[in-house]
Parts: structure tokens; C-alpha cells; sequence
């Protein structure tokens, strides 16, 4: 009786485990995602261009004061803002596309998509910022970036479905600036690591912070001095040759 007690669990635990493994989501690498086109980190190119991004915002002090050094340097950026900062601030964002800026998709409130979070959920994050977008600007953009980089196949299936592909950054190009490190910091980690193509990433929308603004005067004019050009996504994207080079390292903030 024990002998087949034993095999009844032996049995009933081999099932169990054989259920999860057919059960769980499949994990995927950089290298999938790149090959199916569905997200960016960076653009290979051998022209000396750099895509800005900003995220969370707009700020009504911080935001405009990007603005006047973007246009000082004529270099252009992506805005992926808020939807409910949107709301706050209709006209910061004209601005934005009025100077030939481009504004993307964040999300309406700024929410982490881990694995727990429903698909009605992310629809409806994506879909209320595509909407006021369309109604601010006119205009409808193709990509969408995920609060802190969290992503998964449900979310790059909906946002795909949202007619957007998903744009994160260069490894090396998280200037973490949202954090407040300090100005030299932030300008240090993007003027050491710059490469063509890179994907930059930085906050117009820091609380209580003007760092990133002050370390804008000291990136934008040394980038300009190297030759580069600071451009959108959308023209990064334009000039995209060959496939990208692959990091080994797995993606800090993916999430299945």
C-alpha cells in the first residue's frame, strides 16, 4: 500500500511539473526581439547620429527649458510623454511638435507592466495616451516605450495591435538622471559612452530636480563639436543599415 502511494505522488508530481513547463510563457532575449523587429535599443549606422528621448513629461518649468537648448544646438528629440500630463500641460506638447520634435506613447499613469498586469489594463494605458495625442496634436506616432523598460510578449502583442513598435535605449545610454546623480554625472555617462545610433535616455520630468537641463549645456554643444547630429527616433530609424550588433548580457528591466 505504501509502494503505491508513493508512485501515485510520484506520478501526481511529475504531472504537475510537466503542466508548468508547458504552461509558462517562453522567455526570449534581446537577440529574438531584434530579429523580429519588435523592439529597438539602438540603430546600427555608421552616420554620427544620436535620438534624444525624454520621458514623463512634460514639466511646465523643466520641458520648455529643454526645448530652448534643443533649439539652440538644432538638434531635434522624442518626447515619450504622460497621458495624464498631457491633460496638465496641451500646450507643452504642441510646442514640442510645433519646433519638429516628435511626442510618443509613455503610457497615461506611468505604470510598470510586470507580468501581473491585466491585458485590459495595457490597452487601456496605451490606448487613452494614442487617443489624447490624436485629439492634442493631430498627429499619431509609432512608438511606444514602457514605463522603466518592463515589457513582455503581451505587452509588445497589444501595443503592436495599438500600431506601435516598441522603442527602449542603448544599454550604455541609461543616464539614470531620474535618480538625480548629480549634473557631471549625467553628462559624463552620455558623452563616454557615445556611439552612431545610439538611443539616449533622459528625463524632461524629474521632481524637484534641473539636472538633466543643466547637463544639456555641457552634451549638447561637445556632441555638436564631435560631429554628431541629435536627431528623433523616427530619423534614426530612417537611417538603419545592416542588423545590429548583440550585447550577451540579458536586459535589466524585461520582465515575463
Amino acid at each position: 500500500m505504501r509502494t503505491k502511494l508513493v508512485w501515485v505522488l510520484l506520478f501526481s508530481l511529475t504531472g504537475c511539473m510537466l503542466l508548468t513547463a508547458f504552461s509558462s510563457p517562453q522567455k526570449h532575449d534581446r537577440r529574438y526581439y531584434e530579429s523580429r523587429g519588435e523592439v529597438v535599443w539602438d540603430v546600427p549606422m555608421s552616420e554620427k547620429l544620436i535620438a534624444f528621448t525624454f520621458d514623463d513629461g512634460p514639466n511646465p518649468e523643466t520641458t520648455p527649458q529643454v526645448l530652448e537648448l534643443l533649439k539652440q544646438y538644432e538638434a531635434k528629440a522624442t518626447f515619450f510623454v504622460i497621458g495624464y500630463r498631457i491633460d496638465k500641460y496641451p500646450d507643452i506638447v504642441r510646442r514640442e511638435i510645433a519646433e519638429g520634435h516628435e511626442v510618443a506613447n509613455h503610457t497615461d499613469n506611468h505604470i510598470y507592466f510586470t507580468r501581473n498586469v491585466s491585458e485590459k489594463t495595457i490597452a487601456q494605458e496605451i490606448g487613452n495616451v494614442q487617443q489624447k495625442l490624436k485629439q492634442v496634436t493631430g498627429q499619431a506616432c509609432p512608438w511606444f516605450r514602457p514605463p522603466g523598460g518592463f515589457y513582455n510578449d503581451k505587452v509588445i502583442r497589444i501595443a503592436k495591435q495599438y500600431g506601435y513598435k516598441v522603442i527602449l535605449w542603448s544599454w550604455h545610454q541609461d543616464s539614470k538622471d531620474w535618480k538625480s546623480p548629480g549634473v557631471n554625472h549625467i553628462a559624463n555617462k552620455v558623452l563616454k559612452n557615445a556611439r552612431n545610433g545610439d538611443i539616449v535616455l533622459l528625463h524632461d520630468h524629474v521632481e524637484g530636480s534641473s539636472q538633466t537641463v543643466e547637463a544639456l549645456k555641457i552634451i549638447l554643444p561637445e556632441l555638436i563639436e564631435r560631429g554628431f547630429r541629435i536627431v528623433t527616433v523616427s530619423e534614426l530609424m530612417a537611417h538603419k543599415v545592416g542588423q545590429t550588433g548583440h550585447n550577451p548580457n540579458s536586459f535589466l528591466y524585461q520582465e515575463k
